[in-house]
């Protein structure tokens, strides 16, 4: 069920994925800074990306004409561990990469669904499309933190709604979230979707099979025809 504009690359080890994806995530956004003076790179969480945050802060750019900006968020203080926002301050911007211009979702509403519309209005003023999108993918099939069985999920994955973030609930895990819907992910040159591990890979052919979206959200992304789609996949 995968359209033909999804490109599966499998590499032989985690290291060999995040030197290969940062260098292609520092030419799109290379490129983009070229056409339009600044570029935009939109990340998720989780451990996938952190050899490739590592492999993103060593790499020369002007990262003071580089927006980052996040996916989703979990509704905790951005202090703490499983804030998105604090995996990115610690993992990628360092060094040079601390000159970049960061955008979070996390604010001081009490629910991601009072804080959606603020957060949105923040994330204007990132450029977009963005150039190069990263996301992960859950042993669930949910992507960003768009998860089966959130209550909203229908809408959240309906591609032709409004750019925006919606708030978000994991059947399993403890946190409210926070996440762009289908159409704003889609505003994006770009999206390669980071996996490691055996059992993502599994999950991965699960979600090329037939089956609802609403099942195994990832299928959202992985079956539009808009952009392209990279699936970088190591051991």
């Amino acid at each position: 069920m995968a359209n033909q504009n999804v490109f599966v690359r499998r590499f032989a080890s985690a290291n060999e994925l995040a030197r290969e994806v940062a260098a292609d995530v520092l030419a799109q956004l290379a490129q983009g800074s070229a056409s339009r003076g600044q570029a935009s790179l939109l990340l998720s969480g989780g451990r996938s990306p952190v050899g490739l945050f590592e492999r993103l802060r060593a790499v020369e750019l002007d990262w003071r004409g580089v927006w980052v900006a996040l996916a989703d968020e979990r509704w905790v203080d951005t202090s703490d561990t499983a804030s998105n926002e604090h995996l990115v301050r610690t993992q990628l911007l360092k060094g040079e990469a601390a000159a970049a211009r960061f955008v979070g979702l996390k604010n001081e509403a009490n629910s991601p669904e009072l804080g959606a519309a603020r957060a949105w209005q923040a994330l204007s003023r990132v450029p977009r499309p963005f150039d190069m999108t990263i996301l992960g993918m859950g042993d669930d099939g949910h992507t960003g933190s768009l998860f089966p069985g959130s209550p909203n999920l229908r809408s959240a994955l309906d591609e032709s709604a409004a750019d925006g973030c919606v708030g978000t609930c994991s059947p399993t895990l403890p946190h409210a979230r926070l996440s762009l819907n289908l159409s704003a992910l889609l505003d994006s040159r770009r999206i390669v979707l980071l996996m490691l591990g055996e059992s993502k890979l599994r999950t991965y052919v699960a979600a090329c099979r037939p089956g609802p979206v609403e099942e195994m959200p990832v299928r959202a992304v992985l079956r539009q025809q808009r952009i392209p789609v990279e699936v970088a996949w190591a051991p």
